[in-house]
């Protein structure tokens, strides 16, 4: 099996707030930062799909204050190592895991956003006993994120077309493709309910931007694998959401914001809905762990535009750990 090592595409970076590090994890070398007192708690974020550990940067300020702060690139994004045939929940799950174990070596809260925090509830999961006080989901695809899930609806349904598109021009491995070739498809390519995302899901996080004509910073940090994965379901092989969520070992806090539909066909446009939200909560409380649960007026990731917010639900949410 071929890697690709951050060195292989040194020229694609750029420089950020933080100093960035490589820890040695076996199979990978996983990129990250840290900041904050050694003998603060230890608090873990982990990105979104196609977003970089800075992403976090002005929360990392602001958490830095109250934590010992550390912010992971996973495989496949950044600089951490690229890994052809080797993107899924277990795979992610066991690298955060070993990281903690290797890097942190103490019991760390975990907060994921997005697909992030689908991998930070295989977490609170599977862990191995002691590695993990508590477990942040910044709005989730819970459910949604599975092909055919148990409640409400699945991948292809939901934002799985825009996976497939970034999946069929941008990939499948080491490069960002043909981008002005997918800007020009999408909207031939995505059905009618996602054409007023385009703008944000291929541009700079704004919608009113519209689509870049060049490739953002973070898709040029971004294994477009990652896209396939989670368009034909194998992200998800061997890691059914409802058991994992029935095992979840820790307490959670789980928030709950972009969610609109499409007033002309129903389909769901965001991470989850209430319906998954409210299963989802009812799964991990059926383990007798506590789950908040906070439903905002927020942006899907909300740590980086709503950064002064995310960062003082998270802080308040910590103190209730023991």
């Amino acid at each position: 099996m071929s890697l690709s090592e951050a060195a292989d595409r040194a020229d694609t970076f750029a420089s950020h707030r933080y100093r960035e590090q490589l820890a040695d994890l076996g199979e990978i070398r996983m990129n990250y930062v840290v900041e904050g007192d050694p003998a603060a708690p230890a608090l873990l974020l982990i990105p979104s799909q196609s977003e970089s550990w800075w992403g976090y940067e002005e929360a990392i300020g602001l958490l830095s204050s109250e934590f010992r702060v550390f912010a992971i690139d996973l495989r496949g994004q950044g600089r951490s190592t690229w890994t052809p045939g080797r993107y899924n929940l277990n795979t992610w799950g066991a690298d955060v895991e070993r990281f903690i174990d290797l890097v942190i070596g103490r019991p760390t809260i975990v907060a994921g956003n997005s697909s992030g925090g689908v991998i930070t509830a295989y977490v609170a999961a599977y862990a191995k006993p002691g590695l993990v006080r508590g477990a942040v989901l910044e709005d989730p695809p819970l459910f949604s994120s599975q092909a055919a899930p148990p409640y409400g609806p699945g991948m292809a349904q939901t934002l799985g077309p825009i996976f497939a598109l970034w999946a069929k021009w941008l990939g499948p491995q080491w490069s960002v493709g043909d981008w002005s070739g997918m800007v020009e498809a999408a909207p031939k390519e995505l059905p009618v309910f996602l054409h007023p995302g385009i703008g944000f899901m291929m541009g700079d996080g704004n919608p009113e931007s519209g689509a870049s004509p060049t490739p953002t910073q973070r898709f040029k940090e971004y294994d477009p694998e990652w896209a396939q994965v989670w368009a034909d379901d194998t992200a998800n092989a061997g890691c059914d959401h409802a058991t994992m969520l029935a095992q979840v070992k820790t307490p959670v806090l789980l928030t709950h914001h972009f969610h609109m539909t499409d007033p002309d066909t129903g389909q769901l446009m965001g991470a989850m809905t209430d319906i998954q939200a409210a299963q989802a909560r009812r799964l991990m409380e059926s383990t007798g762990q506590t789950v908040t649960f906070k439903p905002l007026d927020a942006p899907h990731t909300m740590h980086e535009p709503m950064a002064q917010q995310y960062a003082d639900i998270v802080t308040e949410w910590a103190k209730t750990l023991s």
